[in-house]
């Protein structure tokens, strides 16, 4: 599959074609004897360059459809196409391939290393696609520029904040140049200001062209994204382009700076 560089994208319609399409997409548990109907018939296309924020509450299906969008998990029935790829005709060995090289994963619990340095946290995706010292050097060395750590490559991550830690987290995604961002309750762990600082640099990130996918229960975070959708009782109920949609520099000029403890 081709890789997506980081660069913005001409103005061109052409260029906007579906990273993902599902078609009919069902999911259900057995738990015990009784079947849980966790996703009901979802139909749902996400173009190259969208800025998405998927909403729901607790049991609406969302983090279960997160799930099947991450190649975390199978749909019982109905389509899911990446790239115009079907998910589930791949082999296992495809699907972590697919996971590792063309999806970057960040997390609400930051899931970095405790004992390596952030410049190895962002390094890790690329070991295990077996890419060259010499390129994850300078894929790392990018990607901590971007999220604005260039100067914290050493430090580990007890010497980091909360939002330094998403920020190196938002760096390891970004290194096996993925074809998009799902980020699951980026900001759940952190303060007003330094979600917003995040919100940022997925703006920014957005307007180079990177595909983004947020999972939020926040209404005031999914404010920053170009387009809603809202999940309930396994249906998509709502899915709207966002108005008066936040710019999260401008927001930034407006909040007091935090104290260091």
């Amino acid at each position: 599959m081709p890789s997506q560089t980081l660069e913005k994208p001409a103005d061109n319609h052409a260029l906007r074609s579906a990273v993902i399409s599902v078609r009919g997409l069902h999911k259900y548990y057995d738990l015990g004897e009784t079947r849980v109907h966790a996703l009901r018939g979802v139909n749902l296309n996400i173009e190259r360059g969208e800025f998405v924020a998927i909403m729901g509450a607790s049991g609406s299906g969302k983090s279960t459809f997160m799930n099947i969008l991450g190649s975390l998990d199978l749909p019982s029935s109905g389509s899911y196409r990446f790239e115009g790829i079907e998910v589930a005709a791949l082999s296992k060995s495809e699907i972590a391939r697919l996971r590792n090289q063309r999806i970057g994963f960040v997390f609400q619990g930051f899931n970095l290393l405790g004992r390596t340095s952030a410049l190895e946290n962002v390094e890790l995706p690329m070991l295990y696609a077996h890419v060259s010292s010499q390129v994850r050097h300078s894929r790392t060395q990018e990607a901590l520029s971007l999220v604005g750590l260039a100067d914290r490559a050493d430090h580990f991550p007890s010497q980091l904040s909360g939002g330094q830690q998403q920020r190196v987290a938002i760096a390891r995604a970004l290194v096996n140049r993925p074809s998009f961002i799902l980020a699951d309750e980026p900001t759940g762990n952190l303060d007003s200001r330094t979600s917003v600082e995040v919100m940022e640099i997925f703006q920014r990130l957005n307007e180079l062209g990177l595909t983004i996918i947020l999972v939020t229960h926040e209404r005031d975070i999914a404010q920053y994204a170009t387009r809603q959708i809202v999940f309930r009782d396994g249906k998509i109920v709502s899915d709207t382009p966002v108005l008066d949609r936040l710019n999260a520099s401008e927001v930034l000029q407006t909040l007091p700076q935090l104290e260091e403890d």
